[in-house]
This record gives C-alpha cells, sequence and structure tokens, in this order.
C-alpha cells in the first residue's frame, strides 16, 4: 500500500477514523442505548412476540454489530480505490 503522497495518506486516515467512529457510535447506541438504557419503554412494543427492548439486547445488538462489519468492509473497498491503494 503505498499513497502518492502525505496529503493523500493523512486525508485516508482521516476519512477511515471518521467511518470508523461513526459506525463504533452507531454500535453503541444500538447495544447499549436500546438494549440497556432504552429497554424498558422498548418493551412495551412486540417483535414477532418477543418484546422489543429484550429483542435488541439479546439478538439485535448482534444483527446490527454484523451488518457494520460488512458495512465497513464495503466502505473501506471503496475508500482503497478512491485513494488507489487497493489491493489485487
Amino acid at each position: 500500500m503505498a499513497f502518492e503522497s502525505t496529503e493523500s495518506a493523512k486525508a485516508y486516515w482521516k476519512e477511515n477514523l471518521r467511518l470508523l467512529l461513526s459506525l463504533l457510535v452507531i454500535w453503541f447506541v444500538v447495544s447499549f442505548g436500546l438494549g440497556i438504557l432504552l429497554v424498558e419503554p422498548l418493551n412495551s412494543i412486540k417483535l414477532f412476540g418477543f418484546k422489543l427492548g429484550f429483542w435488541f439486547a439479546q439478538q439485535g445488538a448482534i444483527y446490527v454489530f454484523v451488518a457494520l462489519i460488512f458495512v465497513y468492509v464495503a466502505k473501506m473497498n471503496a475508500l482503497d480505490k478512491k485513494y488507489k491503494v487497493q489491493e489485487d
């Protein structure tokens, strides 16, 4: 992986960190916010027979985490192509 210039490398890492932080915020909101902090209000809603707060705490956070991994891979592949540092 070789960048064309140091400015290009800094821009790449800046975009990478911004993407990483945004995905971590989403994961935190879903796992901690919806699974713990807002569990009582969400439990008044039923999803396939389960309380929504319980579902987020037990399964929803895991599904979102796996989805975020795929989003991260797709976004990083696009970022690599944008900065021409992709692996063939």
